[in-house]
């Protein structure tokens, strides 16, 4: 996307795997060929490049990306990452959040978090759409989507593949997470609206097949564990205010499940959005992040979330053009 956007050059390209280094990044990507030699020796990238911002696409945990955030910001340039914990990462890491805060200002850098979700579909569009109500009381929201495209990591993470006792186990020892990004989300829209809530709870169930199902990286037979149906209550007292749902399973047409995005605001007035099919999540992450590197050089300093920053959208000129002076 990068490379084919105006206004745009790209500098340096840090790859984790050592037999991907030393490969022109267009070659490496199959599209063409961009003059840019990956590296997998990010100091000395950094060391040796002028960038004005950096995508981090490497983890989905703010003490795993940390590191790298650092080294980014030390060098003075911006960050957007696609990192879930990152897109409010004040409740589940404080301390590295105020470090990060502290880094970001003393370099005169900004860092955000997004992606299609958390970063888009579950938080920010909640918000934009609340701004059409005088009053809100209760809001939900579910993304149904299709997790066929994804790969090895994902599906060991979502339990597809597995057996009714070995998803039950992967809970237990946390090898089966299901969504990264309900203690994101939900304390996001929440501090945006300004509705109290007291914690976040969180469920998380199998979705068991009743047919067969096979991807590229999995085979699921009937009984077996498809998809993770995840559930997150933004809580008051004993009242669900906020609850986002996100079941995850592999080819879901096969039971006639279609995939889509919804969001329902009980409030004055009731207002409901449905996108159908659901926001492409691999192309959505993609075009969040790179549609955000304007409004991240232009903000001020600090560690910054999405209802921080302008709203997001398309970018199909110039991005020079986007950048205040």
């Amino acid at each position: 996307m990068l490379a084919d956007k105006k206004g745009v050059e790209i500098v340096g390209a840090i790859v984790g795997r050592p037999e991907n280094a030393k490969k022109d990044l267009g070659e490496h990507l199959g599209i063409r060929k961009l003059n840019v030699i990956t590296s997998n020796n990010p100091k000395e990238v950094f060391d040796n490049v002028k960038a004005d911002v950096v995508i981090i696409a490497t983890d989905s945990y703010v003490k795993n990306v940390f590191p790298q955030i650092k080294l980014a910001a030390e060098h003075g340039v911006n960050v957007i990452t696609i990192a879930e914990e990152m897109s409010y990462p004040y409740g589940v890491e404080p301390e590295l959040s105020a470090e990060i805060d502290k880094i970001a200002k003393e370099n005169n850098v900004t860092i955000l978090g997004t992606g299609v979700n958390p970063g888009f579909v579950l938080d920010t569009l909640i918000i934009v759409l609340s701004a059409g109500c005088r009053n809100v009381k209760k809001i939900k929201a579910s993304r149904i989507n299709d997790l066929s495209p994804f790969g090895t990591t994902v599906m060991k993470t979502q339990g597809v593949g597995t057996t009714l006792e070995e998803f039950k186990k992967g809970l237990k020892n946390e090898t089966i997470v299901g969504h990264i990004g309900f203690k994101q989300s939900i304390p996001m829209v929440a501090k945006a609206l300004g509705i109290e809530i007291d914690k976040v709870v969180e469920t998380r169930e199998p979705i068991i097949s009743n047919t067969h199902r096979e991807t590229p990286y999995v085979t699921v037979e009937p009984g077996m564990v498809a998809g993770c149906k995840h559930i997150g209550y933004g809580m008051k007292g004993d009242e669900a205010v906020i609850t986002l749902e996100h079941p995850q399973q592999i080819h879901p047409e096969l039971e006639d499940v279609k995939t889509g995005d919804y969001i329902w605001i009980e409030g004055d007035p009731n207002l409901n959005l449905s996108i159908k099919p659901e926001t492409p999540g691999g192309i959505g992450t993609i075009a969040m992040a790179v549609n955000m590197i304007p409004q991240v050089i232009n903000s001020k300093p600090g560690l910054v979330t999405m209802y921080d920053l302008p709203l997001p959208h398309a970018i199909m000129g110039d991005f020079r053009d986007y950048i205040i002076k």
